[in-house]
């Protein structure tokens, strides 16, 4: 206990790092403040409450913003839709792929196209968000024209806000801006849940609310093993002779990722499992398979749910790794450097070696990601409430933890260079950001 407070005091002393902290700090509380503030004619006494299926998933992510028909109602989902969309084009087309190679000039490009795009999405969901999302009877406007308009543009102002937020949190504070966003807000409901379902169990089931805070606890240290989990390549660099100094001839490592896809084949499949039940509700009068398939795949805790959805994260998982891991250009840059892998000729040998490898890890990195993702199902049936089951998986404690990570790393990072000590006795915090090659 003594050393955690000798930690926040050195955290504290340095000037630098404390502005940091209490910037971050104050444009979250900015972001949390907008998430209560409810769309110009608008009753949030006429809302219907937390959301459910897809649309309590994002309300999760934005801490309640979009059940509370807020100014900020959709967050930075449209800018997190916008990257993934940029994200696939860059695999798929050339125009893309040649801006991601021009360095900056490309980035700020692909950054600008990113923004228009975000701006077009959350137009569009901004429509369906208010004819899907907000009771008739909540709204007190009778002109719905002029209502959806001005509806729209305050969610667009709202997100592109939030974008704000974002960047400001990158550049003024500490951690990646986007993801504390969606980190606080994710974060911001587990108090309410915590406390809920310890009213719940009240004295009778004390034993039982303990047993859930233990299993929660194991479950966060795997996610934690799976998100810093690496496999080392070694990589020998030859030593070169420049006028009279010897440069290279140290080995290094290239650290292959167990999950390097991260989230995102959660949120892939997570997006298709609402496909089955859309499409079958057309036919669900008609059918007695498709009033079957449509109440299968609504009950996320049944067997078949949950066996697809396993499924289709490992897919996605080696999809996901494969566009974003290139063992070609990682061999060519290798031999480009002057560095090999000892015992694997350069080039081709060596892309082989190491597409074998990322296939080796990629593998049980699925495997867990999958069960990390219906764990919450387990936890409800186990009887942990709809809201708490949450925590146990899926995207929201992938999420947290990663941010979580990232921020202690930077933080680290400001101790170490200060001479200060870091934040663990052995060994040190590894963050997502350390997947890239030195």
């Amino acid at each position: 206990m003594k050393k955690f407070f000798t930690t926040i005091r050195n955290i504290f002393t340095i000037e630098e790092l404390r502005i940091k902290i209490i910037n971050t700090l104050g444009l979250l509380l900015i972001f949390r403040l907008g998430s209560f503030i409810v769309l110009p004619g608008v009753d949030p006494n006429g809302l219907g409450g937390d959301a459910q299926g897809i649309f309590g998933i994002i309300d999760t992510f934005l801490g309640g913003a979009f059940s509370n028909a807020s100014i900020f109602g959709l967050g930075i989902m449209p800018y997190i839709s916008a990257s993934i969309v940029l994200q696939l084009l860059t695999v798929a087309v050339p125009y893309f792929q040649k801006l991601q190679k021009e360095g900056d000039s490309g980035r700020k490009k692909i950054s600008q196209i990113t923004r228009v795009l975000t701006i077009a999405i959350t137009m569009a969901q901004g429509t369906a968000y208010i004819n899907a999302s907000i009771p008739r009877e909540a709204i007190l406007v009778q002109n719905m024209f002029l209502f959806n308009i001005s509806s729209i543009v305050i969610l667009t102002a709202g997100t592109i806000f939030c974008m704000w937020l974002g960047e400001k949190i990158t550049d003024k504070g500490i951690g990646n801006g986007i993801s504390m966003l969606i980190m606080i807000g994710i974060i911001s409901r587990f108090p309410g849940s915590i406390i809920a379902e310890a009213l719940s169990r009240g004295l009778n089931q004390a034993l039982f609310f303990v047993l859930e805070i233990i299993a929660l606890f194991f479950i966060v240290m795997g996610v934690v093993m799976l998100t810093q989990a690496t496999r080392r390549i070694p990589v020998q660099y030859a030593k070169q002779v420049v006028g009279n100094k010897v440069y290279g001839g140290q080995r290094q490592y290239i650290p292959l990722k167990v999950n390097a896809a991260g989230v995102m084949p959660i949120i892939f499949a997570q997006s298709l499992m609402f496909l089955p039940a859309m499409i079958s509700g057309l036919w669900a009068d008609s059918s007695d398979i498709a009033l079957y398939i449509g109440t299968t795949f609504s009950d996320f805790q049944s067997w078949q749910y949950n066996t697809v959805f396993a499924i289709m994260i490992m897919l996605f998982t080696f999809f996901y790794t494969a566009i974003t891991i290139n063992p070609n250009q990682i061999a060519d840059d290798m031999k480009r450097n002057g560095g090999f892998v000892p015992g694997i000729k350069p080039g081709k040998q060596t892309s082989e070696f190491i597409d074998n490898i990322l296939t080796k890890i990629t593998l049980p990195g699925s495997m867990f990601l999958a069960l990390i993702a219906i764990m919450p199902a387990f936890a409800g049936m186990a009887g942990v409430s709809i809201q708490f089951s949450q925590f146990y998986g899926g995207t929201s404690l992938l999420i947290m933890v990663g941010v979580i990570l990232d921020t202690l790393q930077q933080i680290e990072s400001y101790l170490l260079m200060r001479h200060y000590e870091g934040m663990m006795k052995s060994g040190r915090i590894k963050g997502r950001s350390q997947v890239a090659m030195a």
